[in-house]
This record gives C-alpha cells, structure tokens and sequence, in this order.
C-alpha cells in the first residue's frame, strides 16, 4: 500500500510546551486509497478488526539524528508503522519527520505522568476518508534507528515493560 495514501495529523500535543492542562495525544490517520485493502490489513482471519493489543506502533529513522545539525537543511525523517502483533505484518506505513514524532511521543510520555497507569498514554485514529475505522489506546511507541536498533530513550515504553 503506498505511503501517499495516508495523511497524518496530531492534535492535543503543545500544551506541553505551554505548560498547559495535560490531555491525551491523538493521532489520526486518514487513508485516502482503495478502502478494501486497508480495511483487510487491519482485520483478523475471523473479519473482526485487530484490537488494540494486536496492533503496535513504531517509528524507523532513516536518518541519522545528526542531520539537520551544522547548517544541514534536511530534518532527520523516518517511517511511522503500524504493525500486526501477532503477524508482524505492515499495516500501513508513512513518512514523518523526526522532530514531529519525538514531540508527540514527549506529549504521551508527560501525559502518562498525570493519568491512570492502566490508561492509554495516547490515541490513534486510523480513518477512511475521515470516516473512523478503528481507534486505539496505546502506551508503547517504539523507536529504531536506519539500521533498526532500538532507541529505548526516545521510545514510548511503560514502566515494567520488558522486550
């Protein structure tokens, strides 16, 4: 499925920076490609819709977190994907910027500080055409470098997890 199928917007993130009253990150991503294909990736063999727990979230660099320093233009960039648990097949891929992507993962991580622990630390929104099509509550945003080591201090990852 084509990366350019897929729109990403994150929504409830600067009141961090603000210092403002926390609320819980969302993401939505909007697909904007043949419906059947999408809707098939996010079922089960059975035709239900994964849940929550058989979905993950991750984010590969393809850069280098140094890009974008000495005067270099280019932001460091990566893929944001959604997984299959049980599969670990792609669900959906798109491109994003490092930068956008470590904000948001800071927003959930401060958000986990004044929620529940058995609370989500942020929501993803995955939509047909702006129509909802599935939504999760997740606590882990796994983070991996171009050459697919994990980044556990830039990595979402709850307390008592172990991987």
């Amino acid at each position: 499925m084509r990366r350019d199928y897929f729109t990403l917007d994150v929504h409830d993130v600067d009141w961090v920076d603000e210092g403002g009253t926390p609320q819980q990150p969302l993401v939505r991503i909007d697909f904007h490609g043949p419906h059947d294909s999408l809707t098939e990736r996010l079922s089960t063999a059975d035709g239900d819709l994964l849940s929550a727990a058989e979905t993950d979230v991750a984010f590969r660099l393809v850069d280098t977190l140094d890009d974008g320093e000495d005067g270099d233009t280019d932001e460091p960039s990566g893929v944001v994907g959604v997984t299959n648990r049980l599969t670990g097949d792609f669900i959906l891929e798109l491109n994003e910027s490092a930068e956008n992507v470590f904000r948001f993962i800071k927003a959930a991580r401060e958000y986990g500080r004044h929620a529940d622990a058995d609370d989500g630390r942020y929501r993803v929104e995955i939509t047909l055409d702006g129509d909802d099509l599935a939504v999760y509550e997740k606590q882990t945003f796994l983070v991996y470098d171009a050459d697919g080591h994990l980044l556990r201090s830039e990595s979402l990852i709850p307390s008592g997890v172990e991987l």
